[in-house]
């Protein structure tokens, strides 16, 4: 009776500690995805405002034809 306990606590215990590190390393894939996305990936697109005026700053000092 002992060893059957014995084994079942050996058998919980690896299933606990299985799922410890099925866990953990989730995590740092996780972690590493996020450190290996470019920095451009959350861009901020120019607000309209600022394009119309560099146009218009490029009308300006264009050479007249």
């Amino acid at each position: 009776m002992i060893a059957m306990l014995h084994f079942a606590t050996l058998v919980v215990t690896t299933i606990f500690a299985a799922a410890a590190g099925v866990a953990f390393e989730w995590m740092l894939l996780r972690a590493m995805f996020v450190l290996m996305r470019p920095a451009t990936a959350r861009r901020i697109q120019a607000t309209p405002h600022l394009v119309r005026g560099t146009t218009q700053l490029a009308r300006a000092y264009a050479p007249q034809r």
